[in-house]
């Protein structure tokens, strides 16, 4: 399982890196893990230079044995590697029943209604990606299909990943269209009161600030203090402490570049760690917020290093489907994040009367101005989640939804 979580870090700074760059000072809002779910899907049926870029880019190619080149037998797919099995044990070891959270993930292939899918590929997305990938009519119907898969990401994200696919972003040539959206909405163990938000400025990157509803607790968390460069860790856990969102906080003279320019696997590991991360009395203060953010993400992936596979002539999907020149025509991502006092409907029980005073300063945390977060899964170490808050009141779809 390590692999995979490492993958899951790797995969996620990389794309991080990648919006960054593309869409300077906008919110930035994705879901690594549903993402790498869904190409694994893919990856699955990939063949020769096709699934090595994708290995590679997926940071699946330094796991050994991960992936055989061929699986054959069409009863089983226990040849399909290693990693494939790895996910349904991760997805189902975050997604437990009887988690206080909610996490909803909806993958899906669709292909174009001339195309057969080998049995094999479909037991096998089945039994790893709880997955069956579906033909429709691109061609004849295109607006019919678009409203149809709009239908389907909607159900399955409990209504809040709406119209996936703007008007016209489905059209005729379509080949093969890889859907992934995810929703998730988790309660805080100690919930802010709404009684201490209070209108408060944030300052925005380009010198301006605007008025945000500022949430105040102050409770015991694990908070780290960076040197270099200047910042703190601020760790704050969702119900039964499964989930947990970090918060990396530029202090001091130190800018939201100077951490993103250092920001990788080991930087990222080292800031986070247990030996920095100390309990302590904190007054927190962080803006409420909720973003919803859609991207195409073809040329990304392609300026990863994933480029055959949206070559009509270099793809080698022969593990999906016998069919000549079948290619990922889109690769469309969205994903929906809200942050409140609460975090979802009121729980019975709270940790509110237990804070310990463990030190007798108390520490401010004091989120005014753009930082970076990630939701976690303590126990697998897997991030489901990435984003930049450059400005709370931005609640618009963001850039790169189309090209």
């Amino acid at each position: 399982m390590d692999s995979l979580s490492t993958a899951n870090v790797e995969f996620c700074l990389d794309v991080f890196k990648e919006l960054n760059s593309n869409n300077v000072g906008d919110n930035i809002f994705f879901s690594p893990l549903s993402l790498l779910y869904a190409l694994s899907m893919v990856l699955l049926g990939a063949r020769g230079n096709s699934a090595g870029q994708m290995e590679k880019v997926l940071h699946f190619d330094h796991t050994s044995e991960s992936l055989k080149p061929e699986f054959r037998d069409s009863a089983k797919c226990s040849q399909a590697g290693r990693i494939h099995s790895e996910f349904g044990v991760l997805i189902s070891q975050i997604n437990q029943p009887d988690s206080n959270y909610t996490l909803s993930m909806a993958n899906r292939l669709y292909g174009t209604k001339a195309m057969v899918f080998h049995q094999q590929y479909l037991t096998c997305s089945k039994k790893f990606y709880q997955a069956i990938p579906q033909t429709v009519d691109f061609e004849q119907s295109p607006e019919e299909t678009r409203k149809t898969i709009n239908a389907w990401v909607e159900s399955k994200t409990n209504g809040k990943v709406t119209n996936l696919f703007g008007k016209g972003t489905i059209d005729p040539s379509c080949v093969m269209v890889l859907v992934n959206a995810i929703y998730f909405k988790g309660q805080w163990q100690n919930k802010f009161q709404e009684r201490e938000t209070i209108k408060s400025p944030f300052q925005l990157s380009e010198g301006k600030s605007v008025f945000v509803e500022m949430m105040y607790q102050t409770g015991t968390y694990k908070l780290a203090f960076i040197k270099d460069p200047q910042m703190q860790v601020l760790e704050l856990p969702y119900v039964n402490n499964k989930l947990s969102m970090i918060i990396l906080l530029p202090v001091g003279t130190a800018s939201l570049e100077q951490i993103e320019k250092q920001l990788n696997m080991k930087t990222f590991y080292e800031w986070t760690s247990s030996a920095n991360m100390v309990e302590r009395e904190v007054e927190v203060h962080i803006p409420r917020f909720r973003l919803e953010v859609q991207y195409e993400l073809n040329s990304l992936l392609n300026s990863l290093g994933m480029t055959d596979i949206f070559s009509e002539i270099k793809a080698d999907l022969s593990g999906i489907s016998p069919l000549d020149g079948l290619y990922l025509s889109k690769v469309i991502h969205k994903s929906y994040v809200d942050v409140s006092e609460e975090g979802t409907e009121a729980a019975a029980a709270t940790g509110d009367s237990f804070l310990v005073k463990r030190l007798p300063i108390r520490t401010q945390f004091l989120a005014n101005h753009p930082f970076l977060f990630f939701i976690r899964h303590s126990h697998t170490n897997t991030i489901l989640f990435c984003g930049k808050l450059a400005s709370p009141e931005t609640n618009r779809l963001e850039q790169g939804a189309e090209s």
